[in-house]
């Protein structure tokens, strides 16, 4: 295998494994809390998502080893192109014709973008650069990053900001990585250990990034924007601090231009999709409403409490101030209670016959019945007639 066939098959694999990584990373996002937007450290599929973007960056780099930088960079594009179907193939998630006609564009765009930036001698940067650099990276990143925490009501908008932000990270990266090998070709010193701290800050700040812009926007537009605004950032570095042009002259500066334009128009498509699926949602779901299609609940008529039995009327308190009188008056008693038989006193010592005792009549003495009891004097002599 030549070794030109052997750079474009490395370009193709290590796509891939940024796709993988792109979509392993989306899932994790969608599952993991927001207090772990960013840094899921406890999830063993983000660490998988870290290894594979491990993979596609030393699988990039080692392309770049046997394959020009004009052929290796645009093959890079293919990452967009490589995860929609893979993502639909692995995990049921597939996109609408939109956000296909939009990642072709960012693709070709970015493609034709990448293959019209001409190479120079290589050149590194001075001290006073690196630190401007530096500066204006992180300047940048916070600022959007900000920005991003300001409208965190629209995902799809946040999802982009962070993006943009990430391929910003990784793009300067790839400027300090540059300037390192430039120098490491005259001997490894100490003086570039300030570069290497900032090409880890930049790599970490750029995954963290990455990993919470994926949080519910979806896959395509995040990984669209990352990969197109990550090698833009570098060429744009690369033409105004490294000496590097466009190829063609004035023609490839004015394609150049036009690339950017497709690229930036595919985007965009990826953008408006994402934001139009949104307001669909919003719209099914209004707010204290049920989603369109799904049955309103039956009416529930509010429980009628059961009917309390009204009090029974007291009866006015007398005027006057006799507690029996009152307890006599509230009292309801028979009209006639009488003993129903006469009740025979007992016989006399004599054995006359008995005298028949008067009826004896109920009555209330204060409070209850009071019952009189015939007494019957044993002594008492009898009468005869």
């Amino acid at each position: 295998m030549s070794a030109l066939a052997l750079s474009v098959l490395l370009s193709f694999v290590s796509a891939v494994a940024y796709a993988g990584g792109a979509i392993v990373q989306e899932q994790v996002a969608v599952s993991s809390p927001g207090a772990q937007q960013y840094a899921p450290l406890r999830r063993p599929g983000w660490w998988a998502a870290v290894a594979l973007n491990g993979l596609g960056g030393l699988l990039h780099v080692v392309a770049l080893a046997y394959g020009p930088l004009s052929l290796v960079q645009p093959l890079g594009a293919l990452t967009i192109v490589f995860a929609l179907p893979m993502a639909a193939l692995f995990v049921g998630r597939r996109a609408g014709a939109t956000a296909w006609r939009g990642a072709v564009m960012a693709t070709v765009g970015l493609a034709g973008l990448l293959s019209l930036v001409g190479a120079s001698d290589a050149q590194s940067l001075d001290t006073a650069q690196r630190v401007a650099a530096a500066l204006a990276t992180a300047a940048a990143v916070v600022a959007l990053m900000i920005a991003a925490r300001a409208v965190h009501r629209h995902p799809a908008v946040r999802s982009i900001l962070l993006a943009v932000a990430s391929g910003i990270a990784f793009g300067m990266s790839s400027v300090f990585t540059k300037t390192v090998a430039v120098d490491w070709t005259g001997g490894i010193s100490a003086a570039d250990l300030p570069s290497l701290a900032v090409i880890g800050v930049l790599a970490t700040a750029g995954m963290l990034l990455s990993q919470a812009s994926y949080r519910g926007a979806g896959l395509a537009a995040p990984l669209a924007t990352l990969t197109v605004v990550n090698p833009v950032v570098a060429a744009a570095v690369g033409i105004t601090m490294f000496g590097e042009t466009f190829r063609h002259g004035t023609a490839g500066t004015v394609l150049a231009l036009g690339c950017g334009v497709v690229a930036a128009g595919g985007l965009i498509l990826l953008t408006t999709e994402r934001l139009a699926r949104e307001q669909r949602r919003t719209a099914a779901v209004p707010d204290g409403g049920t989603p369109s299609g799904t049955a309103a609940p039956a009416f529930v008529p509010p429980s009628v409490p059961e009917a309390v039995p009204a009090a029974r009327p007291v009866p006015a308190a007398e005027p006057e101030d006799d507690p029996a009188e009152r307890l006599l008056a509230g009292l309801e008693l028979p009209e006639d209670v009488r003993v129903p038989l006469p009740v025979p006193s007992p016989g006399t010592p004599d054995g006359t016959e008995p005298v028949p005792v008067p009826l004896v009549s109920y009555g209330p003495f204060y409070g209850g019945p009071y019952v009189p009891v015939p007494v019957v004097d044993r002594h008492r002599t009898g009468v005869r007639s």
